[in-house]
C-alpha cells in the first residue's frame, strides 16, 4: 500500500511539473559559435546574418531566458532595393509530434521613434514545419506555418500569421486565426488587443552609442524589448504567444506543401525600399537567443504516468509471486 501511495503522489507532482523536468529536444543558446550547424535560405536580395553576434555591442541588454550577450541577428534587404526575406533554421534537424519552440526575441529598428528612420519598418520571422531549405518570407514559396511583427509598428499588418493554405498572410477578418478578432484592423498596432506591447524607448546604452535612437515607441509594436516567445504544435493546431499573450493560431494541416519538420528564425522587408540610412548595418535587425524545443507538457505527463504503470504492475506481479 505504502508503495502505491508513493507512485501516486509521484505521478501527480510529475504530472504537474512535467514541462520543467522536460529535457529539451534541441537547444541553442549562441554562446559557441553554431554557424556551421545551421542552414541558410535567402530571397533575391541582400541579407546578413550573425549566429555569433554580441548584441551588448549595440546596447542591447542580456535576454531574460539565459546568460550571455550572444544571438543571432538577421536582416534582409539592406541595400539592393528588391523586396525580399532571409530565414535559417538548424541544420538536419526534424521534430515531430507535440512540442513547444520557445526562444527570446528582439527586434530593432533605425529611430528616431515612433515612426523611424529611413526604410524602418521590416519584419521578424519565425515558424515550424519547414523543410529548412527554402526561404520563407511573404513574397516567397511558403513550406511551413509561420509567424511575424514589425518592429516600429507602422505596418497596415503588424502582427501577422502565414501558411500555404492562406495563401500566403491570413487576412484580418479570416476567422478563428487571430486573437484580436476577424476583423478589419486586428492584425495592425492599433489593435486594443496589443496594448501591452509599445510605449518603449531604445535602450539607453543604444542612444548612447547611436543618438538618433530617441523617442517612444507605438502603442501596439514589438520593438525594444525582450519578448518570451512560444510556438505550440500540439494535435491539429498551432499557437504563437508572446510574453503569455495569445497572437494566432492556425490549424496544422495548413501546412499543405510541408516537405520538412523544421524550425526556422528569420527577417524580411515589407517592401522594396532599402534604408538609406547609414546606420541601417548597425541598427535595423530582428535578434534571437535561447531556443530550446520542448515535449509538449500533456505529452510529457503521459508518458510519465504510463511509466509508472509499469513500475506498478511489475511491483504487483512481484508480490503475486
Amino acid at each position: 500500500m505504502r508503495f502505491s501511495c508513493v507512485l501516486g503522489s509521484l505521478a501527480i507532482a510529475l504530472a504537474v511539473r512535467g514541462i520543467a523536468i522536460a529535457a529539451p529536444i534541441y537547444s541553442e543558446n549562441f554562446e559557441v559559435d553554431p554557424t556551421a550547424n545551421w542552414t541558410v535560405s535567402n530571397g533575391p536580395s541582400d541579407e546578413a546574418h550573425n549566429l555569433f553576434f554580441d548584441y551588448s555591442t549595440v546596447g542591447i541588454p542580456a535576454a531574460p531566458s539565459g546568460a550571455g550577450t550572444r544571438g543571432l541577428k538577421v536582416q534582409a534587404n539592406q541595400s539592393s532595393g528588391v523586396f525580399s526575406g532571409v530565414s535559417l533554421s538548424p541544420t538536419g534537424q526534424s521534430f515531430t509530434g507535440d512540442y513547444k519552440v520557445l526562444f527570446d526575441w528582439w527586434e530593432n529598428f533605425n529611430g528616431p521613434a515612433p515612426v523611424g528612420g529611413s526604410g524602418s519598418t521590416q519584419m521578424s520571422s519565425f515558424g515550424v514545419g519547414t523543410s529548412g531549405t527554402v526561404a520563407q518570407w511573404p513574397g516567397g514559396t511558403q513550406d511551413s506555418i509561420w509567424f511575424g511583427a514589425t518592429g516600429d509598428g507602422n505596418s497596415s499588418s503588424d502582427w501577422r500569421a502565414y501558411s500555404p493554405t492562406a495563401p500566403g498572410r491570413y487576412a484580418d477578418t479570416a476567422a478563428g486565426i487571430y486573437a484580436a478578432g476577424a476583423v478589419a484592423g486586428s492584425t495592425n498596432a492599433s489593435a486594443a488587443y496589443y496594448a501591452s506591447f509599445g510605449t518603449v524607448t531604445a535602450p539607453a546604452a543604444q542612444t548612447l552609442l547611436f543618438p538618433q535612437q530617441t523617442g517612444v515607441t507605438l502603442v501596439g509594436s514589438a520593438a525594444y524589448e525582450w519578448h518570451q516567445v512560444e510556438i505550440a504544435k500540439t494535435g491539429s493546431i498551432v499557437k504563437w504567444t508572446v510574453d503569455g499573450i495569445l497572437i494566432a493560431t492556425v490549424p496544422a494541416g495548413d501546412d499543405t506543401v510541408a516537405t520538412g519538420n523544421n524550425i526556422f528564425f528569420g527577417h524580411s522587408d515589407t517592401n522594396a525600399t532599402s534604408s538609406t540610412d547609414v546606420n541601417d548595418v548597425n541598427l535595423l535587425f530582428s535578434l534571437y537567443d535561447n531556443v530550446r524545443v520542448v515535449p509538449e507538457p500533456s505529452t510529457v505527463a503521459l508518458c510519465l504516468l504510463g511509466a509508472i504503470g509499469v513500475l506498478a504492475s511489475r511491483r504487483r506481479s512481484s508480490t503475486v509471486e
